[in-house]
């Protein structure tokens, strides 16, 4: 008695995912740089938040091209507070340093 059975052939490679599947789109680093330039005009005289907001504006450019609008509003109002803040500090310091010959008189 003999009896067929029917096998097949396994597949020689496996399957493998299409870059469209492991890909997946992120708009982090553009949600990142938008929060921390609208959180810049509250809090740009850190210097260190619009920095930051500003370097995530950027990339996000260059990694995240479907979210390329909130990445420039990121980038511009980040770029705007730190301009300020930098000019707000020149400003400070030159005001101090011209009010430095007339300390005498404000102890006298």
């Amino acid at each position: 008695m003999t009896t067929t059975a029917t096998t097949t052939a396994p597949a020689p490679f496996a399957e493998v995912p299409t870059a469209a599947a492991a890909v997946q789109e992120s708009n982090g680093f553009s949600i990142s740089s938008l929060v921390l330039g609208i959180v810049s005009i509250f809090a740009s005289f850190t210097f260190f938040v619009p920095a930051v907001g500003l370097v995530l504006g950027i990339m996000a450019l260059k990694r995240e091209p479907a979210s390329r609008t909130m990445a420039i509003w990121g980038i511009v109002l980040n770029g705007v507070m730190l301009a300020g803040t930098v000019l707000v500090t020149f400003g400070a310091l030159l005001f101090g340093l011209a009010m430095l010959p007339f300390l005498p008189f404000a102890f006298a």
